[in-house]
């Protein structure tokens, strides 16, 4: 009998009633990605973000996603599985993600590609101002010859 009570028993034998080392749990964790794989992925990235993001913190660049849980841990991917498990970091498809990743190169593409442009424009603009200043030049030049002919 311990302090809290009976102990647990299943068909005789005593259960562990204390908390494992691992929480949470993986089993919880196994049923939002796709395999044990995909779990060791997802996490290992996102601790690698949490543990940048802490170590950006006084550089003021503020360009790493903060952790999106409060924990009493202080280990990244302890911090990582408890945002897997709090569902705020979902497993994307790969696919997915290269449609999504293919859509922004487009839209940063059309962006660049209309600076471009614009650019060429005001290059145009300006190359047409000095033509048009040198054909005035060369028409006061040519009155000027024509006036110290007379």
């Amino acid at each position: 009998m311990s302090r809290f009570g009976p102990e647990p028993e299943l068909k005789g034998k005593p259960v562990a009633t204390e908390d494992t080392m691992m929480n949470p749990r993986i089993e919880s964790l196994m049923k939002r990605t796709a395999s044990k794989f995909g779990l060791v992925t997802l996490s290992a990235r996102r601790a690698r973000e949490i543990n940048s993001y802490f170590n950006q913190l006084g550089e003021g660049l503020g360009t790493m996603v903060p952790p999106q849980v409060s924990s009493t841990s202080r280990k990244p991917l302890s911090i990582s599985f408890e945002e897997i498990a709090a569902d705020k970091i979902l497993s994307v498809p790969l696919s997915v993600y290269e449609e999504l990743e293919a859509e922004l190169d487009e839209e940063l593409l059309d962006a660049v590609a209309d600076d471009v442009v614009s650019e060429l424009e005001a290059v145009e603009v300006a190359a047409e101002e000095v033509v048009e200043a040198a054909v005035e030049a060369e028409v006061v030049a040519e009155a000027a010859v024509e006036a110290a002919a007379e």
